[in-house]
């Protein structure tokens, strides 16, 4: 499990004097990674810490099976520790994380199936057949019943939407994630997702009339 990596405590200390004062005005995300990159296991632990919840539950949407999603979610940190030098610290490590997640993610979904019925993952969803992927909601309330329902409408018009606007739509709203960041992580243009996401807003709002709820 990846809350079960342990990292050895290596410090700062293999920054030359120059890194570190580079290290210094970067943010804290960036700095730790410029740390492992040199070797410090524990820098890595944080960032770990920081975001195995975003890359497991990312990996929740994509392959909605926990125990895969975890051996997915600890893949991807092993890629990521892996792959260090090639991060820009001058970007937000999320998204470049996020993309190796979601690409090692594609890769597993792509294996599940035999080539001649494969979907391309990511194509637009309004030019190829959409794949269910469910984003459960939870909703509490004094009025327990209502919510239940809502919660359910809104779980069903969610798998019914194709998987890349299912996916910007955990991003955005659930990851919370900005238009930018969002592009990076899926490899798009930004205009792209903005797209998406309109359509994808568009289709739940008809999806929930259809089902007699108010968006």
């Amino acid at each position: 499990m990846v809350a079960a990596l342990a990292f050895a405590d290596i410090g700062f200390a293999s920054l030359s004097v120059e890194e570190l004062s580079v290290a210094t005005s970067l943010t804290a995300e960036a700095s730790w990674a410029l740390a492992a990159s040199r070797g410090d296991k524990q820098a890595f632990g944080r960032l770990v810490d920081l975001h195995k919840r975003v890359v497991f539950g990312l990996c929740v949407r994509l392959l909605r099976d926990a125990e895969e999603s975890r051996d997915a979610a600890q893949e991807a940190f092993a890629r990521a520790y892996a792959a260090l030098e090639t991060y820009d610290p001058a970007q937000p490590f999320a998204p470049w994380l996020l993309r190796i997640a979601r690409n090692h993610c594609l890769d597993v979904l792509r294996r599940r199936v035999p080539e001649a019925q494969r979907v391309e993952l990511d194509a637009d969803p309004d030019e190829g057949a959409p794949r269910e992927l469910a984003d459960p909601a939870a909703a509490r309330g004094d009025d327990v019943i209502e919510r239940r329902e809502l919660a359910g409408a809104l779980e069903r018009a969610v798998s019914a939407l194709p998987p890349n606007y299912r996916e910007v739509v955990h991003l955005f709203h659930v990851e919370q994630l900005s238009y930018k960041e969002i592009a990076s992580t899926m490899g798009i243009p930004l205009g792209t997702v903005m797209t998406w996401l309109h359509r994808a807003r568009a289709q739940l709002r008809n999806l929930l009339e259809g089902q007699e709820v108010s968006p």
